[in-house]
């Protein structure tokens, strides 16, 4: 699903943040990305959801070499794709409902379905009290709910998330990990970057480690390799 070959990165003409990253992700995984603050898990991530073109080296996307791939090819790729951002990216003049229907409508859903599926969602994550609220009303965490639903609402074949639980309590981190597992049990394949190392040792997956803009693949914690 995922493969990269020798890849480098870099921001216009400054030094590079990823440099020569080789690593595959196979249709049904689920893996976490760690490293500091500084390490390039965002800009590896932007790499994965098509918002920025590699310096050097391969990147294929289901199949399709992203390096080859014109306009509307790429926006095809991005559909399969959902993606939870740091800074949540909610339209402020939407309500939580309208920002999680979005992908659904775009995609020709029936209003029914959205209204069922939305509601529903937004009730799994906590936030049945809040369907109507705008952004503006929301705390941080709750705002990272919905961003959260907005991403899985459509069940992504990728799903990417950048510190999805980094503004959540601990009861409320695992019950959204365990909605990311289930997705994954159902076929998504999952990559999260996390700098929480609880969830990651309670919750064992293959770990990507980015140091100093290098990335090595290591076995689930607790398990050998």
């Amino acid at each position: 699903m995922v493969r990269f070959e020798n890849v480098g990165m870099r921001y216009g003409m400054g030094p590079e943040v990823l440099h020569d990253v080789t690593f595959e992700i196979n249709a049904g995984e689920f893996r976490y990305l760690v490293g500091p603050s500084g390490a390039g898990k965002t800009s590896l991530l932007r790499l994965m959801y098509l918002a920025h073109r590699p310096s050097r080296g391969l990147i294929s996307m289901f199949g399709a070499d992203v390096m080859l791939a014109r306009r509307q090819e790429l926006m095809d790729l991005r559909r399969g794709i959902g993606v939870v951002f740091q800074d949540y990216r909610l339209l402020a003049h939407l309500s939580a409902l309208d920002n999680v229907a979005l992908p659904l409508r775009v995609a020709g859903a029936k209003e029914s379905q959205v209204q069922e599926h939305v509601s529903e969602l937004l009730a799994w994550v906590g936030l049945a009290d809040h369907i109507h609220a705008l952004p503006e009303s929301l705390s941080g965490g709750q705002k990272q709910r919905v961003a959260i639903a907005r991403a899985v609402i459509t069940r992504p074949r990728l799903l990417l998330a950048d510190e999805p639980t980094g503004n959540l309590d601990e009861a409320l981190g695992q019950r959204l990990l365990r909605l990311f597992e289930e997705l994954n049990r159902i076929g998504t394949t999952v990559v999260i970057a996390t700098h929480n190392q609880n969830m990651v040792a309670r919750n064992p997956h293959p770990v990507m480690t980015l140091g100093s803009g290098e990335l090595r693949v290591d076995p689930p914690i607790g398990k050998a390799s």
